[in-house]
C-alpha cells in the first residue's frame, strides 16, 4: 500500500489543521492506520491510531480531546482533526499503515507493529 499524506501548514495556537493520508490499492480495509510525528531533535512519537474497521481507536495522552483520527474506507482515506494547537505540537506527521492482529493499544501505539509509512507533512504551530 502507498500513502500520500496532505494537509499540514502554518496556524496560530489554538487553531486547527485537519490532515489527510490517501491510501492506494483496494485492501485499505484490511490496514490499521495511525499518525505519528517527530519534531527536530525529539525521537518519533505516536500521536493516534485507528483499527480496520474504525471501531477502536487510541491517542497519546499529550493529544487526547484534541485530536480526532477517522477514515473512510469507501475512499481509502484517514483523516487528523488537530484541534486547538499548541507550539509543541509542532513536527512532520506521518501516516502509517500495518496489517497485525489483535489491535491492541501496546502494539498499535508502535511504529514498529506498521510496514507502510507515507511522507510527512509539516505541521508548525506558532505562539
Amino acid at each position: 500500500v502507498q500513502l500520500q499524506a496532505s494537509g499540514g501548514g502554518l496556524v496560530q495556537a489554538g487553531g486547527s489543521l485537519r490532515l489527510s493520508c490517501a491510501a492506494s490499492g483496494r485492501t485499505f480495509s484490511s490496514y490499521a492506520m495511525a499518525w505519528f510525528r517527530q519534531a527536530p531533535g525529539k525521537e518519533r512519537e505516536f500521536v493516534a491510531a485507528i483499527s480496520k474497521s474504525g471501531d477502536t481507536t487510541y491517542y497519546a495522552d499529550s493529544v487526547k480531546g484534541r485530536f480526532t483520527i477517522s477514515r473512510d474506507n469507501a475512499k481509502n482515506t484517514v483523516d487528523l482533526q488537530m484541534n486547538s494547537l499548541k507550539p509543541e505540537d509542532t513536527a512532520a506527521y506521518y501516516c502509517l499503515a500495518g496489517q497485525f492482529s489483535p489491535f491492541s493499544m501496546v502494539r498499535a501505539t508502535k511504529s514498529s507493529a506498521y510496514g507502510y509509512w507515507g511522507q510527512g507533512t509539516q505541521v508548525t504551530v506558532s505562539s
